[in-house]
């Protein structure tokens, strides 16, 4: 098999997603496989542009993610936050070193003029990663969410208060203007495109930022193939995260039917995690129950195998 066969569009955020876009990128030919990644995280700090879903797929796609930390990449040494705390700096977004040359690199060419896809697209190439790896927009789009202590940036949110505020809004700023990039939209309508899966991310705080582009719901709904999701909870809990949080504050039931009821405009598809059989009998699009927990490198094959498998069995 190769792309002229068939390709399949991925849309991820960061950890959670990356595993099962790892999992794809081993299963699939080279060239069959394209990765979109939120950019709703990205945040400019100590003058640096970072972009930590695109990040965390470049590092777990090149097997250099961090199996400690989660995040960032492996064998990290922490040079440069030992000395920019000893000088009274800002340590709460830690930056190792070997990450830091990712965003003073992309930072650099950012302002000499290049757009965020070009740069993206070099790097996964010099890091060895043969699938295609897209931002959502060359815009910027920036989510902030309201809470009881008024609205925060998503980082300062996430890392610096580390989920603990109750959330009531979310907002993606800067949306409304964005340009989906050309080559998303484009892959959207090829003929070509076997698959649409959304990885098991967080839908509120990686997949929405994607969705709320223009054009990119109703290019889902128009698209010649299946679009498939895999839940991002498995009984009634968020393997990793604030989704499960989220939900219950923002007073959705913490259930992998709710996840599916949030895509239920486009989607064709929907893989839950055996434990939930339950939740998901009575929802109105098809649902394949499976072990949708990865722990290992062959979970993620397996559950990649599984989500595929159960594409080429829908017929739009």
């Amino acid at each position: 098999m190769s792309r002229q066969d068939g390709f399949v569009l991925a849309l991820s955020g960061g950890v959670g997603g990356a595993k099962l876009a790892l999992g794809l990128s081993r299963v699939l030919p080279a060239d069959a496989l394209t990765i979109v990644a939120n950019t709703g995280d990205d945040f400019e700090h100590l003058g640096l542009a970072i972009s930590p879903d695109l990040d965390t797929l470049l590092y777990t796609l090149s097997g250099q993610d961090n199996p400690e930390l989660g995040w960032g990449r492996r064998g990290e040494t922490w040079n440069f936050m030992a000395a920019l705390e000893a000088l009274g700096g800002d340590t709460w977004f830690r930056l190792g070193d070997g990450d830091l040359a990712t965003h003073v690199e992309r930072t650099r060419r950012l302002r000499a003029g290049e757009s965020l896809s070009a740069i993206s697209d070099d790097f996964r190439r010099r890091l060895g990663i043969a699938a295609r790896l897209l931002p959502m927009s060359d815009d910027k789009v920036r989510t902030r969410l309201r809470t009881e202590e008024g609205w925060l940036d998503f980082q300062d949110y996430f890392v610096r208060l580390r989920c603990a505020p109750v959330i009531c809004e979310l907002a993606f700023v800067g949306s409304e203007t964005a340009r989906p990039l050309p080559d998303f939209i484009a892959a959207l309508a090829d003929p070509l495109l076997s698959a649409v899966v959304i990885c098991p991310s967080n839908p509120f705080i990686s997949i929405d930022p994607i969705l709320a582009v223009p054009g990119i719901r109703a290019a889902l709904r128009d698209c010649p193939a299946p679009v498939v999701a895999v839940s991002p909870i498995i009984g009634g809990k968020a393997v990793k995260g604030p989704t499960a949080k989220m939900m219950g504050e923002l007073g959705m039931p913490v259930d992998a039917a709710t996840v599916a009821h949030h895509y239920c405009d486009f989607l064709d598809l929907y893989i839950a995690d055996e434990e939930d059989a339950a939740a998901v009998e009575c929802l109105d699009v098809p649902v394949v129950l499976a072990r949708t927990l990865m722990q290992s490198l062959a979970d993620r094959e397996e559950l990649a195998r599984t989500v595929l498998a159960a594409a080429a069995r829908v017929r739009k």
